[in-house]
């Protein structure tokens, strides 16, 4: 297991970043253009979303998760939403999804958020493995109105 380092996407990742963020929309199957894909990157750039890689020992990007701070009004408190989390097939169970999360947790602190909140599909079974050990297991149910 090499090290893996966890830093802030600059415009000097965009290349990896656009790999990475295929491979996440790959993986839930989701086709995206490059339209898409400036977008977001836009959204990153102009910071309404943030963008952690993880890098391997090498220096390589293996992961990337995007999140966003929300308020919660019934606590009158800020909190940050997990977006996405994504690490490459090859790399994974070597400590780069712990330790992207661990990223956004520490940010959350040292911003004052009072949670860190993420979703994930029900078969997602290898990451719920990663998710029951590192977080709390919600009774929330979510919906969505296709627009």
């Amino acid at each position: 297991m090499g090290d893996i380092t966890i830093v802030a996407a600059a415009e000097g990742d965009r290349s990896a970043w656009n790999e990475l963020h295929a491979g996440f929309a790959s993986y839930y199957g989701v086709e995206q253009t490059d339209e898409m894909r400036d977008r977001v990157w836009g959204w990153i750039c102009d910071g309404r979303l943030e963008c952690r890689l993880a890098l391997d020992g090498t220096g390589r990007p293996v992961g990337l998760t995007h999140f966003r701070e929300y308020i919660r009004p019934l606590f009158a408190a800020r909190g940050g939403f997990l977006d996405d989390l994504f690490v490459v097939p090859e790399a994974r169970g070597r400590g780069a999804a712990p330790a992207l999360i661990r990223a956004v947790a520490e940010i959350g602190r040292d911003r004052g958020w009072n949670v860190v909140r993420w979703i994930t599909r029900d078969n997602n079974y290898r990451a719920r493995t990663l998710y029951d050990r590192v977080a709390s297991r919600t009774d929330w149910i979510t919906y969505d109105i296709t627009l």
